[in-house]
């Protein structure tokens, strides 16, 4: 990355956006692509749309999901301990030490996940007890709701993880909200590099650089603007597991390594075509890449694309995560540029009127 990528991606991993309240990362986001686009649009729930091209027919989309795992706030009792249930998949087990952010009206109110010490917690009985709804506490320092409630405090407020993305050892980087602001700041990096490169305002095709919203709980974001947008063809990207970690069969998960290259996935949903087309694009480009399965879906937004109106050619492209749904996601950088270079190649070569269509 050089300087300017490299503030950009801190500065939207860092930013908060929860599930159903994208907007912080989405400004982040759209602040960085305006330069690079003839024109962009967000809809009712914060999906936000980048646009190069827009009068063209012929419509291709590159999608990301811009919101992270969040929790909301479900009770809080007499003496101001603060209960969460999920929003998205977010995970009791992690939970407890962590600090996080209460999201109020009134601005950000500072917390802790509370946990009791270990060697309070011993004993037979005590080895039963894992993190859950039931057990699990936001501890903000009120010494009662009433206290909580001045400070702006209500059932319903979300409440977001405190950990900013930080660069470690041999190329990675770590941090929450990886899954999937990676993608994001991928089709980000398209749209600067079709810029900067003079490719822009060449392009036969209408470019939709899309970072949708509410996918963690369902795609939501993605059926309603691919409503919208009607494209011919998607390019969707997510992030996949690194099976290289701990406790993973790759028997049953596959095998797929962080710094080996972005994933393609074969799956009822991605096309055949776009999939070939793909692959031929990174052999000629010499893209390292690896190769996964899904049985029944992808369980990404590609699903949703491929599956809108009338049908539309899809394809995924994942870059391995280690740890995913926690606050320490890992992500190799080549993995992180070698996508951004395979959606490059894909968008400058596809055809305006390009069939993807069997002939039977």
């Amino acid at each position: 990355m050089d300087t300017k990528s490299k503030i950009f991606f801190q500065n939207y991993l860092n930013s908060n956006a929860p599930v159903g309240n994208e907007v912080n990362g989405q400004k982040v986001w759209l602040h960085y692509i305006k330069p690079f686009v003839d024109e962009y649009f967000t809809d009712t729930y914060g999906t936000a749309v980048g646009v190069v091209n827009p009068k063209a027919p012929y419509k291709v989309v590159i999608e990301a999901h811009a919101d992270e795992i969040a929790w909301y706030i479900n009770y809080i009792s007499k003496e101001g301990y603060i209960y969460v249930q999920r929003n998205g998949g977010s995970d009791y087990e992690i939970a407890p030490s962590m600090h996080a952010k209460i999201h109020t009206t009134n601005g950000i109110v500072p917390a802790v996940f509370g946990w009791p010490a270990i060697h309070v917690r011993r004993g037979e009985k005590a080895k039963k007890i894992t993190p859950s709804i039931e057990n699990v506490v936001l501890d903000a320092g009120f010494s009662s709701k009433e206290a909580a409630n001045k400070k702006g405090i209500y059932v319903g407020d979300i409440v977001t993880f405190d950990q900013d993305v930080r660069q470690l050892q041999n190329g990675f980087w770590a941090g929450r909200g990886l899954d999937n602001r990676i993608g994001g700041f991928a089709i980000a990096e398209v749209a600067r590099r079709l810029h900067e490169e003079g490719k822009r305002q060449k392009l036969p095709i209408g470019l939709y650089i899309t970072n949708a919203v509410q996918e963690e709980v369902g795609h939501r974001g993605a059926e309603m603007i691919a409503r919208r947008i009607k494209p011919n063809v998607a390019l969707v990207t997510d992030v996949c597991h690194c099976t290289q970690s701990p406790l993973y069969n790759k028997i049953k998960h596959g095998e797929t390594i962080a710094g080996k290259g972005p994933v393609i996935s074969t799956a009822p949903a991605v096309h055949p075509n776009v999939r070939n087309m793909l692959l031929a694009i990174a052999k000629k480009n010499k893209i390292p890449f690896q190769r996964a399965a899904s049985a029944y879906a992808t369980g990404t937004d590609t699903d949703t694309f491929a599956y809108s109106h009338m049908g539309v050619p899809a394809a995924l492209l994942s870059p391995p995560l280690r740890y995913m749904h926690t606050t320490v996601e890992m992500i190799h950088e080549k993995d992180i540029a070698h996508l951004i270079s395979w959606i490059y190649y894909f968008v400058t070569e596809i055809k305006a009127g390009q069939s993807f269509d069997f002939t039977i």
